[in-house]
């Protein structure tokens, strides 16, 4: 089938070559995704009285109170509130950017895809208005 040995030869690195490439993209796939996992974003108010923690997701996990905030009308602590979620989204993007170009590379198309489903979900959540409620 085959005309000589080199060619044949050619073919099969090729082939190992590929297939090389595969595995190690799968091995720094499986790397991004636990690394992601393991991520969270915190943010604090600039007067420190709400400090807000999002998980890997960008789902409020954590929300800490100063006392300060029973002097205050609620709907600042409210604004507050939103406004700190939103930086600390923020920070969980710059983190999981970070993440996934330390990873697989500034230029490769994964890690671009995996940051900008992030950051139009992030932008989502955070933009929309729940009009249902």
């Amino acid at each position: 089938m085959w005309a000589d040995e080199a060619a044949l030869d050619a073919a099969a690195r090729r082939l190992g070559e590929w297939e090389k490439g595969i595995t190690d993209r799968a091995a720094r796939a499986k790397t991004l995704s636990s690394q992601v996992q393991a991520l969270s974003g915190t943010a604090r108010s600039a007067d420190h009285l709400v400090e807000v923690t999002v998980d890997s997701s960008g789902a409020l996990v954590a929300l800490r109170l100063d006392e300060r905030t029973r002097q205050q009308p609620a709907a600042r602590t409210a604004a507050q509130i939103l406004a700190t979620t939103k930086a600390a989204q923020a920070d969980l993007l710059r983190q999981v950017t970070a993440v996934a170009t330390g990873t697989l590379g500034d230029d490769d198309p994964t890690a671009q895809a995996v940051v900008d489903s992030y950051r139009r979900r992030l932008d989502a959540d955070t933009d929309a208005p729940d009009d249902h409620r």
